[in-house]
């Protein structure tokens, strides 16, 4: 006797969906890939439709808009410094300015958040120091005068103790008005200092003569250094491995070293045309943002060698900071127009409530572009983006110019006795010399 059950073939109620039944034997659905080919090349087609990554801009600001940070503990706190000297604390979530503080004499060079939250510091031309109270915005709750102008500040992930760059590589603590200690290593100045967010002991600098720098609290002298061909404006760590971090070049790329090797970079970043300036890591680690002197933002994947999606308007003009929120779902860039951009890291991604059924199929679209995604006319699709007239320009006279100096090489090459021109990577020339 035959026996089914009515839940299987009935609707609970008039608007829902018919139940299907589907067999998954291949041998009954000779032209599943092709189906699953026009989906994917649907999905991929709706996803470039949908590409508005530009959510809002946060205005206010009377000069170039110099550093960026956000908040250790809330998600919609986010500070700005400009070159006024004006510190600016927004609510991205309501896109107001909730206070505007007039902080330093010239630019505002650093601002960093405590662990807690509950203050942030902030460094400028000026030679000051200075600790603000999220509380009470009115002054500041402590003033150090310092010997030079200091370049960037950065707080220790856990403990009461912060670090400073300028003519040397300074740490303090909280209690104290001097310094704990000082690290110096050839260079006349440093342009940025980081500490790792996992081995908390371990900080990096960029210094002005081309070359990266570590360093460990614990020890008096530096531990390592290595001499690129170009000035690096800024590092940034992986948040989730603690021997990776990536530098920004002024050569126009990014790459990203791991400190167990230091000799050449594991990946090289390229797609910008000009200066990159600052870069962050999205917090799952597996993508950063950077930001260049060629008016756009790029989102690289941590392991490809170019970026994923670039982001533009006419009137952004020379980009000085990033920052990817803590959420992973925006992305945050300020500019020389004296505004702030608000994106969304996935251009064409939803904002709001996502329903089940809707979250299924975005799902299984993105499993779809994932599997033809090496299929000529989905690749193009999926790859293709607007670039500004001068980027665009720029892009095909750099790639004359390489492809010019590879074919010099190896004509040389093969017009010379053999050996005397070795072939070697471009990994390998960018590090100039290494010490410890």
């Amino acid at each position: 006797m035959l026996c089914r059950n009515p839940a299987e073939y009935v609707r609970e109620t008039k608007k829902d969906i018919v139940p299907v039944q589907r067999n998954y034997d291949p041998d009954l659905h000779p032209f599943e890939v092709a189906r699953e080919y026009t989906r994917a090349m649907n999905a991929v087609k709706v996803e470039r439709i949908f590409a508005r990554p530009f959510i809002c801009s946060l205005d206010g600001h009377r000069d170039s808009v110099q550093c960026l940070t956000k908040h250790s503990t809330q998600l919609s706190l986010l500070l700005s410094g400009s070159c006024d000297g004006e510190i600016k604390v927004w609510n991205v979530a309501q896109r107001v300015c909730q206070e505007t503080i007039p902080a330093h004499n010239g630019f505002v060079r650093g601002i960093c958040v405590v662990p807690d939250g509950d203050a942030f510091y902030s460094v400028g031309n000026d030679k000051l120091i200075k600790r603000w109270s999220m509380a009470n915005y009115e002054t500041p709750t402590m003033t150090i005068v310092g010997k030079h102008v200091f370049t960037s500040i950065d707080h220790h992930y856990k403990s009461g103790q912060y670090a400073t760059s300028g003519e040397t590589v300074s740490l303090w603590d909280e209690q104290r008005a001097q310094p704990l200690q000082s690290f110096k290593w050839g260079a006349d100045s440093h342009a940025r200092v980081k500490f790792n967010p996992i081995e908390t002991t371990v900080l990096a600098s960029c210094a002005t003569d081309r070359s990266i720098v570590l360093y460990d609290t614990r020890q008096s002298v530096p531990l390592r250094k290595i001499t690129l061909q170009m000035n690096s404006s800024t590092l940034a760590w992986n948040p989730l491995e603690a021997f990776v971090f990536t530098t920004a070049n002024e050569d126009y790329n990014l790459y990203s070293f791991d400190v167990r090797y230091l000799q050449r970079p594991f990946n090289i970043h390229k797609d910008h045309v000009a200066a990159v300036i600052d870069v962050d890591y999205s917090p799952t680690g597996k993508e950063f943002v950077s930001g260049s002197f060629d008016k756009t933002i790029r989102i690289f994947p941590a392991d490809k060698g170019h970026s994923r999606d670039v982001y533009h308007t006419k009137r952004m003009q020379h980009i000085s900071c990033v920052q990817w929120t803590s959420d992973n779902k925006y992305v945050i860039s300020g500019s020389d127009e004296m505004c702030l951009r608000l994106w969304k890291a996935k251009a064409s991604e939803k904002l709001g409530v996502t329903r089940n059924r809707e979250a299924e199929t975005l799902e299984y679209n993105d499993a779809l572009k994932e599997k033809f995604a090496h299929f000529p006319k989905i690749k193009r699709i999926a790859t293709q983006r607007h670039l500004p007239k001068h980027v665009y320009h720029a892009k095909r006279e750099h790639k004359t110019i390489n492809e010019s100096q590879k074919r010099h090489e190896a004509n040389a090459r093969a017009n010379s006795k053999p050996g005397s021109v070795p072939f070697v990577s471009e990994r390998s020339k960018l590090v100039l010399q290494e010490e410890e």
